[in-house]
């Protein structure tokens, strides 16, 4: 089954038995009515030959148990969900995952919060599954990242870690917004491109997905290199050209994705999105300048921000609650979140939009909560505002 909620469930659960955070797979709704076989339970076990998945096989009389290595048994639950069921529900400490096939042959895949947080007690000395791998890995070599033998170099460990994180995170908000197979991506401010590289390494190979992806990227020098190592990488649909957030000509963006851009940079991208009708708007905002200099609250909220340290993080808080209802008053649904720990980078806020499927006016209540959060810290206007009084909307 070469489907991509399919293949999904497959990782997750790959990744859940080599972190340790499995719980149980059930798997049930028999394709065969006639089969005595009504359902299959899945569980970590610890016996004298190591930690093995027992199978539980229920029929209507009786249930026959067997023990599997991971390999077999991952096997065995591929096939099972080939032949023999519909649906399968994996349980782990992290999240719950619903899977369902229907009988015309689609499939869908639902993620929810963990329903249980026991962890089982499993071996530690297995290599960690990944959604990027370093092994015969192109462009992680040609970046840096990783040694001509697909080790991850010193040094470049939390890079490494960041890269698979991103992919993970952006891979699922893919996977929600249910964007088409071949929608398109702009990264704006894409740098050498690690991450660049990463998601379309995973959505094209992975996902089974094929995306045209652009970087875009003032630097030249970086604009170079990104696209010989594309060509190198024989990743047809990607490329970098040269040219800034607010001015370069791109077709309809389905996707836009703008990590690390500094201050009002990050408003430049959220209203290149909302102009353009992006289905998903995704950013990771850097300094928070902008806001920082203009409040200056006449209330009890001065006690906070006459200490620089407490007035930055305020200021941080602020810039991104207000980017986040703008955008909702644009008709998208929003996400603020921490998408890794600041141990591996300290540039660890994404700020997501969804565009709702409806075509609604300026929501005036979202936008009435942003006047009254400036009126609170004494803030004259939000540059993402500022943006959005154009014309051009």
């Amino acid at each position: 089954m070469n489907d991509h909620h399919f293949q999904k469930l497959l990782l997750i659960l790959e990744e859940s038995l080599t972190t340790s955070d499995f719980i149980k797979l059930t798997l049930s709704s028999k394709k065969v009515a006639a089969s005595d076989l009504k359902n299959i339970y899945v569980k970590a076990v610890t016996i004298k030959a190591g930690t093995m998945l027992s199978f539980v096989f229920r029929y209507p009389t009786n249930d026959i148990t067997k023990n599997y290595s991971f390999e077999e048994g991952m096997e065995f639950i591929k096939t099972s969900l080939q032949k023999d069921f519909f649906q399968a529900i994996l349980l782990t400490s992290e999240k719950d995952v619903h899977f369902m096939q229907f009988k015309n042959g689609k499939t869908t895949i639902k993620q929810l919060p963990a329903s249980q947080q026991l962890k089982p007690v499993f071996l530690h000395d297995r290599p960690k599954s990944l959604f990027i791998s370093p092994e015969n890995n192109v462009y992680l070599r040609l970046l840096g990242v990783t040694t001509d033998e697909g080790k991850v170099k010193k040094g470049m460990e939390d890079k490494f870690r960041q890269i698979n994180k991103y992919v993970e995170v952006v891979s699922s908000i893919v996977e929600q917004a249910k964007l088409p197979i071949n929608f398109s991506i702009a990264d704006m401010g894409s740098g050498k491109g690690y991450l660049t590289f990463a998601l379309y390494d995973y959505l094209t190979n992975r996902m089974a997905h094929t995306p045209v992806v652009t970087g875009v990227e003032l630097r030249p020098d970086l604009v170079t290199l990104g696209n010989k190592i594309a060509k190198e990488a024989k990743y047809g649909q990607l490329q970098f050209i040269q040219g800034s957030i607010e001015k370069t000509v791109l077709p309809d963006i389905d996707l836009l994705i703008a990590l690390h851009a500094c201050d009002t940079a990050t408003d430049e991208a959220i209203f290149r999105g909302i102009r353009e009708k992006a289905k998903v708007i995704i950013t990771a905002p850097c300094c928070h300048k902008q806001i920082r200099k203009q409040m200056n609250p006449d209330n009890a909220l001065a006690e906070i921000t006459k200490y620089g340290i407490l007035e930055e993080r305020q200021a941080e808080m602020l810039t991104d609650a207000i980017r986040a209802l703008i955008m909702e008053a644009y008709g998208y649904s929003t996400k603020v979140f921490e998408f890794i720990s600041t141990e591996h980078t300290p540039k660890n806020v994404l700020i997501v939009g969804v565009k709702k499927n409806e075509e609604e006016p300026v929501n005036q209540d979202k936008m009435n909560k942003v006047q009254a959060l400036k009126k609170l810290f004494g803030i004259e206007y939000h540059f993402l505002e500022k943006l959005l009084e154009t014309p051009s909307l």
